[in-house]
């Protein structure tokens, strides 16, 4: 397995959405360094407000009143360098794929411009009455469509 390469805040496209994300002493280790399971709350709740403040579609909305899953058959991440208690992390999502049931999320935390740990997470949409996959809805479809299409032609980087 090849380890993946970071990359620099300049190198995402310009129309990447990003949110500012402080790091508090509860998401750390003994050592000050934030405490591995809790990027992937952080890439979470990012998401989360992504789909709210960019794309304009309730997230709560969709899982509490529609009644539609959007849980992750796959999640991973990369680390590069270490994020401390009292750091602030600059947060950007980037569409990698959309499909007809799943679409797929990388999202890079930046730290001083540097690639501090990259997530990849592929979503799946589901009934929450059926926990069966069912097809995304047009909605969400073309917010994520559309959003992947400003992104100017980058090529997102998989985690490894």
């Amino acid at each position: 397995m090849s380890r993946a390469v970071p990359i620099t805040q300049d190198q995402l496209p310009i129309s990447a959405w990003s949110k500012i994300v402080p790091i508090h002493f509860g998401q750390c280790d003994p050592a000050g360094i934030v405490y591995t399971p809790n990027f992937f709350d952080i890439f979470n709740t990012v998401m989360e407000d992504w789909f709210s403040e960019h794309l304009g579609i309730d997230y709560h909305a969709i899982i509490r009143d529609r009644r539609i899953g959007m849980g992750y058959a796959h999640a991973a991440s990369d680390f590069f360098i270490p994020v401390l208690m009292s750091e602030r992390l600059d947060v950007f999502v980037i569409v990698k794929r959309v499909g007809n049931a799943s679409y797929t999320l990388n999202l890079h935390a930046m730290k001083g411009g540097k690639e501090a740990v990259r997530g990849e997470f592929v979503a799946v949409t589901t009934s929450l009455e059926t926990h069966k996959p069912i097809g995304m809805p047009d909605d969400i479809k073309t917010a994520l469509v559309r959003y992947e299409a400003a992104q100017e032609g980058f090529v997102a980087v998989a985690a490894q």
